[in-house]
């Protein structure tokens, strides 16, 4: 009896011992996850927007920037600055930015004549996410005039409940010094915005309008406006002036206009509102702070404040960028640390926070099983029925690849955008991912291109906007959590790496290993949904036809094919088998489902899940027999799709390219494989995919190079050389019998990639979409700023010639 008694109490003791212990856990994931929102809370998160900032909250208040040079009449409107379009300024990014800090951006505007400064800073502290502010200067040009006249506006919008209100007097004149907004909202509590007066001159018209409202002051207009037109500042902005002209020809003749500094002025009414607009007009250059105070915060922000966190704030992602992306040999030369920081700054000074409904097609539910041989023009005709709902809303907090023409997340990308950024910071990289898994739908399905609100749409043809929930897209976030699995390890393996444990607000999850688990045991449900989401949906048929395999279930295609595109595949108008059937199979797919495997098989190791981790084991063999028995062309010497020919018989298609390279690229090829030979023999080739410039997408002597959209039909990619580089680093530096070739190919394919992002960032001041093989010239998409930063990684890869530096550089 007191035996069994002793045995209770041990028992209880153990279970009170593990309640405990878990009880702490928690409270330090907590810690951990509060620490991380309040350093995220506010940002320049509205990348759309030459410089936008607000919360991430859903309905809250934002703020933003606009400009125009008023020296005419004709030109003001075209030329005031407000989104981010393609080919309207020299040039325009972050020169160095950190998400929990800040940092400077430049914007080079050759038709105002003006290059404008935005200088972004954090200050942590209080209860609601803490304060920021940003300094704007406007430096004139070389070609300006010596009155150059800028007129600037700063905007505040309140969505949702709260309140917030411009205090002074509403006379006409215009108000002296300071601009103060005072607000308050559940999330935010109470704070204020203050633009202050800021240093400059003003231009003196001598036109008699000039008295009624002189321009040394600061205009201030309040106005309520509906909650779906927040957004479009631009275009309340512009019927406001409409308003004030409309009033001032008529008074004073066409004989007699006040000059444009004058005309385009808004009416000084500060008040209550949704929507508050600060007007200034400059003669030359000027400068002004926006300071955002929190109520909670030790004290209000003072300019004094934001010039000494500048200096601290560039100084530290100077030092801090120097550890971890320095560029390694050859690349110590010239403004290869400029251009690095550059690109970096850039990627990460897009992410952004978004918010909306979007549109999805649920009403072709059984599409994904596209099993008759005219399957896309029975999905065409589904489409054609329009029969898109508005779903959500839902929030996202991604990076983006473009700011003026990708401004919103997409699926693919952001596993490549989250490759350097990991390197940076951790914790940032993790809060990411998860907000992605949470868009999720029950059957695991995630949109492959969120279009989050009508902002967002605004920017996409309405034939793109529409989602389906059998469509899929390349899973890369599982390479990212491959990348935080490495990270673990290095730290497990060495616990004096105090560069980590110094700088815990990037890396807490690394740091606390157990909250590291605990991130994992709760995304690993969502992970596991996703991954048998993908092999149910995607599923290709390998019983039906006369197919001999390993496994008879490790074959897939891809949802969503036409006959020129496989836009779910990332790869649009890659050539594939004509016509499409439904017996393809495609080799890109069941590549990136193997690395997923991998992933997620690793994961549930790490997770002590045995019973998953030996499933996720006998799929990986299956794919990796698969890719063989599938996929391996003998004749060719090459990995292909394959699909079915006129006589109901498996026929691979080869055309030779990226799609060729895929089981190397995704780390499925050993390095002591007898086809990998033949791969590096396919790299290395000149005449097929090998350039001074990159790999090209698809080989030179295939038919369909450079045909067409000639979209991946030739141009490089960096987010492909990036693979190739990576996996060809890994043959390099391990023992087996083609690690000389791999270290040439390697060290020569490093090069080239550097060598020609940065030639065209030195010519353009851009990073571009894709490269022309021929030129190297970047062309599509201007200020791409997602995968192509991955040649900041591909800097910092070690030099594997004894860090002798090339001629050519």
């Amino acid at each position: 009896m007191a035996r069994d008694s002793r045995c209770r109490s041990l028992r209880q003791g153990l279970l009170y011992l593990l309640f405990v212990q878990l009880s702490l856990v928690s409270a330090q994931v907590a810690e951990i996850e509060k620490a991380s929102n309040d350093s995220l809370l506010w940002g320049p998160y509205r990348p759309n927007l030459y410089f936008g900032v607000r919360p991430r909250i859903p309905k809250s208040l934002m703020g933003g920037l606009l400009w125009a040079r008023v020296e005419d009449y004709n030109g003001v409107q075209h030329n005031f600055r407000h989104t981010c379009e393609q080919h309207e300024l020299d040039g325009y990014g972050w020169d160095e930015y950190d998400v929990r800090t800040g940092g400077r951006q430049t914007i080079h505007d050759p038709a105002n004549r003006i290059d404008i400064t935005t200088e972004f800073i954090k200050f942590p502290g209080g209860q609601h996410g803490g304060s920021w502010g940003v300094r704007i200067k406007g430096t004139p040009r070389e070609d300006a005039s010596a009155d150059l006249k800028t007129t600037v506006v700063w905007y505040n919008t309140l969505e949702g409940l709260g309140s917030l209100e411009a205090e002074g007097d509403d006379e006409e004149t215009g108000a002296e010094g300071d601009i103060v907004l005072k607000g308050q909202t559940l999330e935010l509590g109470d704070f204020e915005v203050k633009v202050t007066e800021g240093k400059g001159e003003h231009p003196q018209t001598g036109h008699p309008s000039y008295q009624e409202k002189p321009l040394d002051r600061t205009l201030v207009h309040s106005v309520q406006v509906p909650n779906e037109a927040l957004w479009q500042t631009k275009a309340v902005l512009f019927a406001q002036l409409k308003s004030e002209i409309d009033q001032l020809l008529p008074k004073y003749g066409e004989e007699n206009p006040p000059p444009p500094a004058q005309l385009y002025t808004i009416l000084h009414k500060p008040g209550r509102g949704n929507l508050h607009m600060v007007q200034k007009v400059f003669e030359g250059p000027f400068e002004f702070d926006v300071l955002f105070s929190s109520a909670s915060a030790p004290k209000p922000i003072k300019s004094e404040d934001l010039t000494t966190q500048i200096k601290s704030v560039t100084s530290g992602i100077a030092t801090r960028f120097t550890e971890i992306f320095k560029p390694q040999p050859p690349f110590l030369k010239e403004r290869y640390e400029e251009f690095s920081k550059s690109l970096f700054s850039n990627l990460i000074g897009g992410v952004g926070y978004f918010y909306g409904d979007s549109r999805v097609d649920r009403s072709y539910d059984p599409a994904y099983e596209e099993d008759n041989e005219g399957f896309w023009e029975d999905a065409a005709e589904a489409r054609g029925r329009n029969a898109a709902q508005f779903e959500g809303p839902s929030e996202l907090f991604t990076s983006i690849p473009s700011r003026p023409f990708f401004p919103r997340g997409f699926l693919w990308d952001e596993g490549f955008h989250l490759l350097p950024v990991i390197d940076w910071d951790v914790d940032l990289t993790l809060d990411i991912i998860k907000s992605w898994f949470n868009l999720m739908d029950e059957d695991g399905w995630i949109a492959r291109e969120q279009i989050l609100g009508a902002e967002a749409r605004s920017k996409v043809p309405p034939e793109f906007q529409v989602q389906y929930p059998h469509y899929a897209n390349p899973p890369t976030l599982f390479m990212v959590l491959t990348s935080f699995l490495d990270k673990l390890d290095a730290v497990k393996s060495d616990t004096s790496n105090q560069k980590v444990l110094a700088e815990k607000s990037y890396y807490m999850q690394l740091v606390n290993r157990e909250a590291a688990l605990q991130y994992l045991r709760t995304l690993y449900p969502l992970l596991k949904r996703h991954y048998f989401w993908f092999r149910k949906t995607q599923a290709g048929d390998i019983k039906s036809y006369d197919r001999e395999a390993f496994s008879t279930k490790e074959g897939y295609r891809w949802r969503g094919r036409t006959p020129q595109h496989i836009l779910t595949s990332g790869l649009d108008d890659y050539p594939r088998a004509q016509p499409p059937h439904p017996g393809e199979l495609h080799l890109d797919l069941i590549s990136w489902i193997g690395m997923m495997t991998k992933s997620i098989k690793r994961i549930a190791v790490y997770l002590d899940e045995q019973d998953d981790a030996a499933e996720f084991a006998k799929h990986e063999e299956a794919i990796t027999r698969n890719l063989d028995d599938l996929h391996w062309s003998e004749k060719e010497k090459l990995y292909c799709d394959a699909t079915i020919d006129d006589y109901e018989e498996n026929k691979l298609v080869c055309h030779k390219g990226y799609i060729s390279l895929f089981p190397f690229l995704t780390g499925l090829v050993a390095k002591d494989s007898p086809k990998l030979g033949a791969i590096l023999d396919l790299i290395g080739d000149a005449e097929e995919l090998w350039s001074d410039h990159g790999l090209r997408s698809l080989s030179k002597s295939d038919e369909f190079y450079h045909t067409d959209e000639d979209y991946w039909r030739g141009p490089i990619w960096i987010n492909m050389n990036y693979l190739a580089v990576e996996q060809l680093l890994k043959v390099a530096q391990g023992k087996g019998p083609h690690q000389a070739r791999a270290k040439t190919l390697y060290s020569d394919l490093r090069k080239n990639l550097v060598h020609t992002v940065y030639e065209s960032w030195k010519e353009t001041g851009f990073a571009w979409e894709q490269y022309n093989p021929e030129t190297g010239k970047g062309q599509r998409t201007q200020h791409f700023t997602g995968w192509t930063s991955l040649v900041v990684k591909i800097m910092s890869m070690p030099d594997l010639e004894g860090g002798r530096v090339r001629d050519e550089l």
